[in-house]
């Protein structure tokens, strides 16, 4: 493309395998004449995040910006946009480009391209890092910026760009968002407290299925479920066999999925968005006598994720979220590796990030 980056920008970057952030400068291209250049006033910390800080997968590149749960205000916006305008509430998901020609951009599944180019550690066309939403202020093609509706709070609804979209394209895929239908969603956390909204909204039925007892209260009586099964009680999950549609499975530590295929109806889809690290355990058998399918879903589309926060504007939904400082990020990644927020940490970046000399 052949931008040259001009832009001085600032944020927190990792610098190595230890994972720690640490104040970072950098540059920004220049708004180009489809770009939407916005401050970033809050970003969420997805667990995405925390693995590439510590190069888990095998492929980050340092100095790494993490950051893919990005809203913020448009700032300026390029001479050949058309849909967005300065002071728009936007917001930046996982990806900030795409090749927009093969079947699956056309597909509007732009997050299954070959050549899509991540928001944060990916090579971009003219050969340099992208950098994600842990800093002051993004730039990125218009169409991949989301709309964020007026009535909803930019802090809560940042996690929904990530976690949101990836529990409602399933739901959506798989014909799973009929009124009536019974959802099952495995384990109530980033993903999981979302994927009980986004259903709701839908007017499924909804069951969270979870290893105790310890969040029936908070599933039901704040979240809004129908029904709260423990995986670990031999009687709940003969009662519930056979009952539900479909399930969203958001659990990324190994464990057995026999008993939830139990629960699926004739036909009924298991769809897997939790990536554990190790293989899973497939039985065959009930598959063929049921007719059943375990399939994966990663992120949606720009236009999943429009519809999305469209309907989370509709029936103003929000994630559960700690917001936080700047300066706690590195505490706040030790606490997600052990799973301990309610539900999604948000950076504060608009009032607690500050330049370093």
């Amino acid at each position: 493309m052949g931008e040259v980056f001009k832009i001085e920008a600032y944020g927190l970057a990792v610098k190595d395998e230890s994972g720690v952030l640490s104040p970072f400068r950098f540059s920004r291209r220049e708004t180009g004449e489809k770009d939407v250049r916005f401050k970033v006033l809050f970003c969420g910390i997805c667990h995405t995040d925390l693995s590439m800080a510590k190069n888990e997968w095998g492929f980050t590149t340092y100095p790494l910006v993490p950051g893919h749960e990005i809203v913020g205000l448009v700032t300026e916006v390029g001479a050949k946009v058309t849909k967005f305008n300065a002071g728009d509430k936007v917001g930046v998901g996982y990806m900030v480009s795409s090749c927009r020609s093969c079947e699956t951009c056309i597909d509007d599944q732009e997050n299954y391209c070959p050549k899509m180019i991540l928001t944060s550690g990916a090579k971009y066309y003219d050969d340099t890092i992208t950098y994600g939403g842990y800093s002051d202020h993004m730039v990125c093609e218009e169409d991949y910026i989301i709309r964020i509706p007026d009535n909803l709070p930019l802090d809560a609804t940042a996690p929904l760009l990530c976690a949101g979209t990836t529990v409602y394209s399933p739901m959506k895929y798989h014909g799973l968002d009929k009124p009536g239908m019974h959802i099952g969603v495995v384990g109530l956390g980033g993903l999981g407290h979302v994927a009980v909204k986004l259903a709701k909204a839908m007017g499924t039925k909804v069951t969270v299925i979870s290893t105790s007892d310890r969040k029936r209260e908070e599933a039901i009586s704040r979240l809004g479920a129908d029904m709260f099964v423990v995986s670990r009680d031999p009687k709940q999950m003969k009662d519930a066999m056979g009952t539900m549609d479909g399930i969203i499975d958001t659990v990324s530590a190994a464990h057995p999925l026999l008993p939830l295929l139990d629960l699926l109806k004739y036909k009924g889809k298991l769809v897997m968005v939790g990536a554990p690290d190790k293989p899973l355990e497939l039985p065959v058998l009930p598959l063929i006598f049921g007719k059943k399918m375990v399939v994966g879903s990663m992120v949606g589309g720009i236009k999943e994720t429009q519809e999305m926060i469209d309907l989370a504007g509709k029936h103003n939904i929000t994630a559960d979220i700690e917001l936080i400082s700047a300066d706690y990020v590195n505490t706040a990644m030790e606490r997600l590796e052990k799973a301990d927020v309610r539900y999604r940490f948000v950076i504060d970046v608009a009032n607690t990030l500050k330049p370093t000399p």
